[in-house]
């Protein structure tokens, strides 16, 4: 599997292909993964307590880590969607160019 991949790739991986990249990246280019994880901003000190206390293997964890994290900002790019939707026209504000 191919290393160089951005975040849209990323979002379409089963978590059987992400946990496979994940361990690529662990294998042959850790620097990536911390930049991959800064990127789609995983919290790293979640990731700490997490291999601290799992008994699951690492790239499983950082996989739905990673899983769960995008599935959040989806979430909150809805409500934020939503919430713009709600507003009245003339509160919006209108800027022109």
């Amino acid at each position: 599997m191919n290393t160089n991949v951005d975040i849209t790739t990323i979002e379409k991986f089963s978590k059987e292909d992400l946990i496979v990249f994940i361990k690529q990246l662990i294998s042959n280019d850790f620097e990536k993964l911390i930049f991959l994880l800064y990127r789609i901003d995983v919290n790293e000190n979640k990731i700490k307590q997490l291999l601290d206390k799992s008994t699951i293997n690492t790239e499983e964890l950082i996989a739905q880590a990673i899983i769960d994290r995008i599935a959040e900002k989806k979430i909150t790019k809805e409500k934020y969607k939503q919430q713009q939707q709600d507003i009245d026209e003339d509160d919006k504000w209108i800027t022109e160019n």
